[in-house]
């Protein structure tokens, strides 16, 4: 079947679609079943039985892609850009280590942590929440579960935004230079965890933390190489730093700027856990993945070809109505929510679990100390595009 020559595109890195893109998603949906980026021309899937039918078959769209995503890396990141099999036998090792379980242990260190950042600030009846609260917070219990020390926290998220957002610190940067920031920032990311690793290796006794399991796990009678841990250090530093601070953001500018529903968390705390299941259907954070095309494949009546990168917008599928019922009504007792913000599949989110309870323990936290906030007059919220942060959210509340 022949692909339509005006295939609509839409721009995905605009500060318009970063700040309110379900509308835009509506739009995708509703144009083709397959649309085209700007400027790349890249296929892009936007409902939800498509993005979940891409997520399950890796053998079609594959995750495989470390030289086309340039991300500072010399090597795959793992888990997350190699396929089944071989994804298999490292989920296998790495899924324990963020079990429900395991995870619930850390809740109260969470609260702890929240209700430290928040004494900081309380009493100024005023706060940057980016900078005050979303990004420590998660950044802390990254390195907690690591076992790395808090005073690295400032050198981890420069060479976080290194990677993900070089023109953040150098705005001046073109694509081509922002390219050799993310390279400059990645070899320091591996250098750090070499010198770490061979700490570690010195010690007498094994610390009990993840960055010890690791380095002492064995996989079929096999411990695992220096390069194997390193580009998994890789991916939990940029995946732990970023995706939870991200979801923080988007959640408290929607509870700032709707006061019906930020009530109803104050008054039904136990409303919390739908609320951040809801909130990240609605808002997706991460709001698409990149897919390697590794043949021909028919999608909606229209080809994707062998070779292209294929963007699987999950933010529309999780607004998609065909699968949720009044999809743009934000329900907080929404049955059946199974959105995938988390993903699908066998790459979904390593780290949902602590995640969840990361998003759930900081809402409830920031509710029980501070019930009424708003965005400060005359300010606008400010969204970077691709992971939907909110780099600059203003809240003001009583004294």
């Amino acid at each position: 079947m022949a692909e339509p020559k005006e295939t609509p595109r839409f721009n995905l890195f605009s500060e318009e679609f970063a700040r309110c893109p379900q509308k835009v998603y509506a739009e995708m949906r509703a144009a083709c079943p397959v649309t085209r980026a700007m400027i790349t021309e890249q296929p892009v899937l936007s409902r939800y039985e498509d993005v979940a039918w891409a997520l399950r078959h890796p053998e079609i769209f594959s995750s495989a892609m470390d030289l086309q995503m340039a991300l500072g890396t010399e090597r795959p990141m793992i888990p997350q850009q190699v396929d089944p099999p071989a994804q298999t036998r490292y989920r296998r090792l790495l899924d324990p280590h963020f079990s429900r379980r395991k995870m619930e242990v850390r809740i109260p260190s969470i609260r702890a942590n929240a209700n430290a950042l928040i004494d900081t600030f309380i009493d100024a009846g005023e706060c940057e929440f980016d900078e005050a609260f979303a990004i420590p917070l998660p950044c802390i219990a990254f390195l907690d579960l690591l076992g790395l020390p808090k005073e690295d926290l400032g050198l981890f998220l420069e060479l976080k935004d290194g990677i993900i957002r070089p023109n953040k610190a150098q705005p001046e940067l073109d694509l081509e230079g922002a390219a050799k920031a993310r390279v400059a920032s990645g070899r320091r990311i591996y250098e750090y965890f070499e010198r770490t690793l061979e700490e570690r290796r010195r010690e007498k006794a094994s610390r009990e933390d993840l960055l010890s399991s690791i380095l002492f796990a064995e996989i079929d009678g096999e411990r695992l190489s220096d390069t194997e841990i390193l580009d998994i250090c890789f991916l939990l530093l940029l995946a732990g730093l970023d995706t939870v601070t991200a979801a923080l953001g988007c959640n408290i500018a929607y509870l700032a700027s709707n006061p019906v529903q930020r009530r109803r968390l104050v008054e039904h705390p136990e409303l919390v856990p739908g609320a951040v299941e809801e909130l990240m259907r609605w808002e997706t954070p991460v709001t698409a993945v990149p897919r390697l095309v590794k043949r021909d494949v028919e999608v909606g009546g229209m080809w994707i070809r062998e070779g292209e990168l294929a963007t699987l917008l999950i933010g529309a599928a999780n607004t998609d109505d065909s699968h949720f019922p009044e999809a743009d009504r934000v329900d907080f007792e929404r049955e059946r929510n199974i959105h995938m913000a988390f993903g699908a599949g066998p790459h979904r989110c390593l780290g949902s679990h602590l995640a969840r309870m990361e998003l759930c323990a900081a809402m409830e936290e920031w509710h029980r100390r501070i019930p009424d906030y708003g965005i400060k007059p005359g300010e606008t919220p400010r969204y970077s595009p691709g992971i939907r942060e909110v780099l600059y959210l203003p809240i003001v509340w009583e004294r």
